[in-house]
């Protein structure tokens, strides 16, 4: 194994001799008698740790130690300080300065290397403990980026199952992404959307619709109108799709990226059947006690399931779709929600034309 390489900068001959000689057979030394010679050196060589002495004529040791730090090259190399001083100032000093350890002089030889080694054990197990988190965190994230790829899936099949035409989770996800762009720049709902992350609320979208999961089916695909008891079980996947991504959220780590998601998720996937005037469903609720993520969905969901093929319906032109939802400005829609709709409602056309809307 290669040996440590140390630089002892020490104006004093005989202390430079000592610490040479209780090092030199575990580590590789080198010594300067001023800052100025040691720079020479360090252009030559970077070694893996100075012991640097702070009372020196010229530059002192803490001129020496801010001129390390302010070059790149030579910034990582730890610094150990020596000095005769007593004064608690210079310890408290150069620990504030970020210095790896402080000894005072005389010290015993032996007590030197000792100290030494034991500095270059710890910095190993830092090291190491570093790499250990940054491999859990890449296993974490890894283990994250599966199981949002897992879920993504599922509600790639859901839309197949339900015979929805396709992209439309990507299309209502740009649909929110626009109505919410137009809520920030006009501080609409400010007081809400402040404490939102923009792209986590945007990811949480696609599982606005996981509670289809939960209807058979035989109600899914009816191309005729539902009975009261096939209605009743769809009116029922929003609490399902909640507790799905409850079940989901209760594996997560808590304050993960993932969990925040989720926690947006369950107000999307809750809610987005609510009708302002309370005839929704599944808790008809009214006006504001319908959270926010729900009024939201209920534009983007209701626009694209309007110019959608289903196999109940022909689809709607972008025109008739936007009228239907002016119409229910009040009644279904939140009516802020909905001016704002409008005036971005050519957008929403462009969104739609990138997908295949006949089905």
């Amino acid at each position: 194994m290669l040996k440590k390489k140390i630089v002892i900068i020490d104006d004093n001959v005989i202390n430079i001799k000592i610490a040479f000689s209780a090092l030199r057979e575990d580590f590789e030394v080198f010594t300067a008698l001023s800052g100025e010679k040691v720079f020479t050196f360090l252009s030559k060589i970077i070694p893996d740790l100075i012991i640097l002495d702070i009372e020196m004529p010229g530059m002192n040791g803490f001129e020496i130690f801010d001129l390390l730090k302010a070059n790149p090259e030579t910034a990582g190399i730890p610094v150990i300080f020596l000095t005769s001083c007593e004064s608690i100032e210079y310890e408290k000093k150069s620990y504030l300065m970020g210095a790896a350890d402080f000894i005072h002089k005389p010290y015993y030889p032996p007590f030197l290397c000792k100290r030494i080694k034991s500095f270059f054990q710890l910095n190993a197990l830092e090291k190491e403990n570093r790499n250990f988190e940054e491999k859990l965190e890449y296993s974490q994230t890894e283990q994250a980026n599966l199981q949002m790829r897992i879920l993504k899936t599922i509600i790639e099949l859901i839309e197949r199952r339900n015979e929805i035409s396709s992209g439309h989770v990507e299309r209502t996800q740009k649909y929110v992404e626009v109505l919410l762009d137009v809520l920030v720049k006009n501080n609409i709902y400010g007081d809400i959307i402040a404490s939102w992350e923009r792209d986590l609320v945007l990811q949480s979208t696609m599982l606005y619709d996981l509670g289809k999961l939960s209807v058979q089916d035989a109600i899914l695909l009816k191309p005729d109108k539902l009975e009261e008891s096939e209605y009743t079980a769809v009116k029922m996947h929003p609490l399902e799709g909640v507790k799905i991504i409850n079940e989901i959220r209760a594996e997560m780590a808590e304050n993960s990226t993932e969990a925040n998601i989720l926690e947006y998720a369950k107000e999307f996937a809750g809610f987005h059947h609510e009708k302002w005037d309370g005839t929704g469903y599944p808790n008809g609720l009214t006006g504001y006690n319908i959270p926010l993520p729900g009024r939201l969905m209920a534009i983007a969901d209701v626009y694209d399931a309007l110019i959608s093929k289903r196999v109940y319906k022909n689809p709607y032109t972008h025109k008739e779709a936007a009228e239907i939802i002016s119409r229910e400005k009040g009644t279904h829609f939140d009516p802020v929600l909905v001016d704002v709709f409008i005036s971005v409602a050519d957008k929403f056309s462009k969104i739609a034309g990138q997908g295949i809307i006949s089905g």
